[in-house]
């Protein structure tokens, strides 16, 4: 066409200059990716030239040279009066002659064959934006449902408008680009009916963590801009892509979102007004927003495009509820992530306080200060630079104030919404989605602000201490023995992946359960008793599970998670997971657990391990357990996964176990399934021999060897300063099971907590011929090089 107009078809990245990184993108993909499967709707880009030809052909270039000259953006007054007297010159001058002949062309063809009045979307394409060490995203304007040439040219030059967004203009001078060297590109484009379907964001890399084995989805019902403004907290996925690959079942979490609201079309014809947000039926809000099948439809278009790319990429998509197929609609580089190097930083709280607010956690960082909730933009002025930015959301013309908080916290939004994006790019921590933050938070009290702990986001009373160590996990010096961790939550396993590691020595499963079910197993399996015995226990129960096909399917799905979770952040390494080992009086605590646990004096040492494993009452539960874990060995194939079995008393327990596993399908041998056992009773030190005959080894419980070998109990205050791992009774223990594990040629490990809190201690395990420690997450880097300096 004319140098005023280009079809995506005719684009690819080396028209960057003249229809920037947005468009070239989509263009790109259309001309080299539609054959592989990726769904890119038409339509057509102005040029660089044509937005100079606006400016140029009545002086308005000279006159924003003139005001954006010596403007200093830190002077918030001066940078809105100056940026709004840009826009109003910029939407105020009409097209000239050619251009908006050849924009009437264009959009009649592409809104050909459309029947009733074509519905389109107008974008900006900065031709500075989504470079890779650049993140221009969100800074200009998108207008969507745009219906008619009267509403698409005007919506054109509200796009050019947008290039002097307060945000924008204030972005480039802080990223040292030079005004008039940034141009600005419109594209127009058929809208996907994400309206009448769903949309949302993906990302070829966890947004947190950096890990780069998963795509992250996230999805909400309703058109995508409701996500990325963070006004809904949409559901996630993540998919794990070498079982992608492999044509495994690949899904690695699944999350509902509360998806309380979504954006619709409404027939408004004015620019700007042509949706709306309505409430989601609480139903459908329960529910996933997408099917298994769509999820990977998604993460197999992402992986295409990401391998094209050739590097981590940020997409937004949206699925057609009129015609079923999912559409790319933008893809960019990641700019976060992809920029983190080698060196580790880890922020720990000191102590913790009263929690005010709770959400989802950005940034892994924490931060203090006094509280400031804006309900406007007009309150930017009384934002004072270190304090804590609580407000329902944000979006690109709050990031001059975002800049200058010490921490954000929003009502709305989840990880991918704006305030997670720029909280990111400017390395700030952030809470966002807690749905309560501005009513519960007064202006000017101190809280803490934690993304410190996990998936959950936490904003703590008061100015808590907190430390911060830094570690350099590219060239850690050899050890002589394997170096592993202590994971029980899934949502820290894709960062502490980053630590250095040999692997997992101790992945929790009653962690796991109590995270992702919080209802006791035999609840799932007896719903319809406990509904005829305590219908309001069985409520709560079937509201958790509300998304799922039913209670059993929510326990082996939502179990298998977690662990596929943490295999595949470890993996190709071994990662050994303990089957639940509950006490009586913990599982008590699972909603429902009252009902059906037996009252002990001393659960410690009663129903518990592998004696409840073989237990009538508690087998169709571990029965659960066992097709969790089979499902992540074959299904996804994350073979890597091993079993461990806890607190064996006999060796005939030890063996009863082994044949209940291999009734549901967890052989010992058979698709290189080991399993371990715990060596944490006596009985086992004492005669190894006889338990290693159904093991392929032991990990050594340091806790429970303690106390049942002194005699003491580890959960009393009154006794506690007797416990102590390295007494020599306990080293007794300790160094029989590993003897006996060396002369059978068998593994042995420990997980206990002695050597992370005693480095002497882990030295000694050395000197016995251990052959893996496995640590908490915070001992390991100076656990390893003490072991190094040692030789």
């Amino acid at each position: 066409m004319t140098s005023s107009i280009r079809w995506f078809s005719e684009l690819g990245m080396a028209d960057l200059e003249q229809v920037g990184g947005k468009n070239s993108s989509l263009g790109e993909m259309v001309s080299n990716l539609a054959r592989l499967g990726v769904h890119v709707p038409d339509g057509f880009a102005t040029t660089a030239d044509a937005y100079r030809e606006f400016l140029g052909a009545t002086g308005l270039a000279e006159r924003i040279d003139g005001m954006l000259t010596g403007l200093d953006t830190d002077d918030t007054m001066a940078l809105t009066d100056t940026g709004k007297k840009i826009r109003d010159m910029v939407v105020a001058q009409p097209f000239p002659a050619r251009l908006e002949a050849d924009i009437r062309e264009a959009y009649e063809k592409l809104a050909a064959g459309s029947g009733a009045e074509a519905s389109l979307a107008v974008r900006s394409s900065a031709t500075a934006e989504d470079l890779p060490d650049a993140s221009f995203a969100g800074q200009q304007e998108t207008f969507l449902n745009v219906r008619g040439i009267d509403a698409v040219l005007t919506a054109i030059r509200e796009v050019f408008a947008s290039l002097y967004n307060d945000r924008a203009i204030a972005y480039r001078v802080h990223h040292d680009f030079d005004h008039a060297s940034v141009a600005l590109s419109a594209g127009v484009q058929k809208m996907v009916r994400s309206d009448i379907g769903a949309s949302g964001v993906m990302f070829t890399v966890d947004t947190e963590s950096g890990f780069d084995q998963a795509v992250f989805i996230t999805s909400a019902y309703g058109l995508g801009e409701g996500v990325v403004q963070g006004a809904v907290n949409p559901d996630e996925f993540y998919v794990y892509k070498p079982a992608l690959r492999a044509g495994k079942a690949a899904i690695l979490k699944r999350a509902v979102g509360d998806k309380a609201t979504k954006m619709i079309y409404t027939q408004d014809t004015e620019v700007g007004r042509t949706t709306e947000f309505v409430e989601v039926d609480p139903a459908e809000q329960a529910k996933l927003s997408l099917t298994d099948e769509q999820v990977l439809d998604l993460a197999r278009q992402a992986l295409i495009i990401e391998e094209h790319y050739g590097r981590p990429m940020d997409i937004e998509w949206g699925l057609d509820g009129a015609d079923g197929q999912i559409y790319v609609l933008q893809a960019r580089p990641e700019t976060v992530q992809s920029r983190a190097g080698s060196t580790v930083e880890k922020y720990h709280l000191s102590s913790r306080g009263t929690v005010r607010a709770e959400g989802r956690a950005i940034g892994a960082k924490i931060g203090s200060g006094p509280v400031s909730v804006l309900t406007s933009l007009d309150q930017m002025h009384d934002f004072q630079p270190g304090s804590v930015l609580v407000a329902d959301m944000t979006d690109p013309d709050w990031e001059p104030i975002m800049k200058r908080a010490s921490a954000i916290v929003t009502n709305r939004g989840g990880r991918t919404c704006h305030a997670a994006i720029i909280a990111r790019e400017l390395g700030i921590p952030a809470v966002v989605g807690t749905g309560t933050a501005t009513r519960e938070l007064k202006d000017g009290e101190e809280v803490t602000v934690s993304a410190a702990e996990g998936d959950t986001g936490f904003v703590y009373e008061g100015l808590l201490d907190f430390n911060v160590s830094t570690s350099q996990v590219d060239s850690m010096p050899e050890v002589p023995t394997s170096i592993m961790m202590n994971v029980g939550n899934p949502d820290q396993a894709f960062a502490f992946s980053r630590l250095p590691n040999a692997g997992v020595g101790l992945a929790r499963l009653e962690f796991i359960v109590n995270r992702q079910i919080g209802i006791h197993p035999r609840a799932l399996l007896e719903l319809d008793t406990l509904q005829a015995e305590h219908p309001d226990v069985a409520a709560k129960v079937k509201e958790a599970i509300a998304a799922y096909d039913s209670p059993r399917d929510f326990f082996v799905q939502r179990v298998a998670e977690g662990v596929a979770t943490i295999a595949a952040a470890f993996a190709p390494n071994p990662v050994i997971v303990r089957m639940s080992d509950f006490k009586s009086n913990e599982y008590a605590n699972l909603l429902a657990g009252e009902v059906y646990e037996p009252h002990e004096e001393n659960p410690m040492i009663g129903y518990r391990g592998a004696s409840r494993y073989l237990s009538k009452d508690f087998a169709d539960c571990f029965a659960m357990e066992c097709e969790a874990l089979r499902y992540v060995r074959e299904d996804i194939g994350l073979d890597n996964v091993k079993i461990m079995i806890p607190f064996v008393r006999t060796p005939a327990e030890g063996k009863g176990v082994i044949d209940l596993l291999a009734q549901h399908g967890l052989r010992r041998g058979e698709n290189d399934l080991q399993v371990v056992m715990m060596c944490e009773v006596p009985s086992n030190a004492i005669t190894p021999e006889l338990f290693l005959e159904h093991f392929d080894g032991f990990s050594i419980g340091s806790n429970d060897m303690t106390q049942l070998t002194l005699g003491l109990d580890r959960d009393s205050a009154l006794v506690a300063e007797t416990f102590d791992e390295r007494d020599p009774a306990v080293k007794f223990m300790l160094s029989r099971a590993i003897e006996a594990c060396r002369v059978a040629g068998k593994y042995v490990g420990i997980c206990g907590q002695g050597p992370s809190d005693h480095p002497d201690l882990a030295e000694w395990l050395v000197d016995q011929g251990i052959a893996s420690m496995s640590l908490n997450p915070d001992t390991v880097v100076d656990t390893w090089l003490r072991i190094a300096r040692r030789g």
